[in-house]
């Protein structure tokens, strides 16, 4: 819990802070937004940066929620996130922190450009259609829209990405050369649609993690333009 808390504090709100300035600032002037791909740029660009600074607290959690399932003999039992990062640091080197940073990163830009993207084009869709207003049920179904297709898009980059970061070594040699590896064994031995194995689990998680993300995201948005833009 603790890992997860804090790796939520750092990539969570670098990403969607930095999306947000992004989107303010090369939006149109009459307030028009950007096209469908500027904000897949802008949201590949803050997934990016978020993850980088979210890797640390990624990586602690990927080893406690697996050393559970270690023998006893291999588990490394952290007592919370900041004992797992101190002793990473010192026992293996700094740099493992950010072990698995570059397919962390690919995922972070598949997945924000995916999520951050279909939900502000998926809202922009809904007002159009003069069916919605700006309001807490256009923005509930544009992040099911969005969770949807973040979904779809991620869970094989996020394969490529756990596996690496849990992966061992074996006679001396680590168990995967790269992500490229990664994906063509999955393939291999446990078949295309492996890559999408746990869709409807996984769409339950992220679903509504999207949905409270964009919720609270849209009325701390309102309540800052209230409180202090338009003071």
């Amino acid at each position: 819990l603790s890992a997860g808390l804090l790796r939520q504090a750092t990539y969570t709100t670098t990403r969607l802070g930095i999306y947000s300035v992004l989107l303010e600032r090369f939006g149109g002037a009459d307030g028009t937004p950007p096209p469908f791909l500027a904000k897949a740029a802008m949201g590949m660009t803050a997934g990016a940066a978020g993850a980088f600074v979210g890797t640390p607290a990624e990586v602690a959690l990927i080893r406690m929620t697996a050393d559970g399932r270690l023998p006893p003999g291999e588990r490394r039992g952290y007592r919370n996130v900041f004992d797992a990062l101190v002793r990473m640091a010192r026992e293996e080197g700094v740099f493992t922190l950010w072990r698995g940073c570059i397919p962390t990163m690919a995922r972070a830009v598949v997945v924000n450009a995916a999520q951050l993207a279909s939900y502000s084009q998926s809202k922009q869709f809904l007002l159009d259609s003069g069916h919605f207003r700006d309001d807490i049920l256009c923005h509930f179904c544009a992040s099911m829209i969005s969770g949807l297709v973040t979904t779809a898009a991620s869970m094989p980059v996020d394969i490529v990405k756990t596996r690496i970061q849990n992966m061992r070594t074996i006679d001396g040699k680590p168990e995967y050369r790269n992500g490229l590896d990664v994906l063509l064994k999955v393939v291999r031995y446990e078949g295309f649609f492996s890559l999408w194995k746990g869709f409807t689990p996984y769409y339950a998680r992220l679903g509504p993690h999207t949905v409270l993300t964009f919720i609270f995201l849209e009325q701390m948005n309102k309540w800052y333009q209230r409180l202090f833009l338009s003071a």
